[in-house]
């Protein structure tokens, strides 16, 4: 089975877009990490996921965490005690609306 984990997070590595993913148990154990994330991350992700769970009322949908920045995203999962997290780069960096030049103004 671990050799398993492993490729899934190798085979998730391969997407030029991620640039990290981590696995966790119920407990925040590090599963298994790659790249921009680390073992130091995991309870952290672990306990996200959880609260999510506790804050949805409907008691068959599994939330998403999205922690968002102009640089890209982390996505964090639960699913039958164990969690993922994914940090995924920005394709292209956009500039927030209230940065933008008003027309007419220098």
């Amino acid at each position: 089975m671990e050799a398993t984990s492993e490729q899934h997070l190798q085979d998730t590595m391969k997407n030029p877009p991620i640039v990290g993913v981590l696995c966790t148990d119920s407990q925040g154990l590090n599963l298994g990490c790659r790249g921009a994330l680390s073992d130091e991350q995991a309870g952290v992700a672990s306990v996200l996921a959880q609260q999510a769970a506790e804050l949805t009322s409907d008691p068959t949908g599994i939330p998403v965490v999205c922690l968002e920045s102009d640089n890209g995203n982390i996505m964090i999962q639960e699913h039958d005690g164990i969690t993922v997290a994914v940090h995924k780069v920005a394709s292209g960096r956009l500039v927030p609306v209230f940065q933008q030049p008003v027309i007419g103004t220098q």
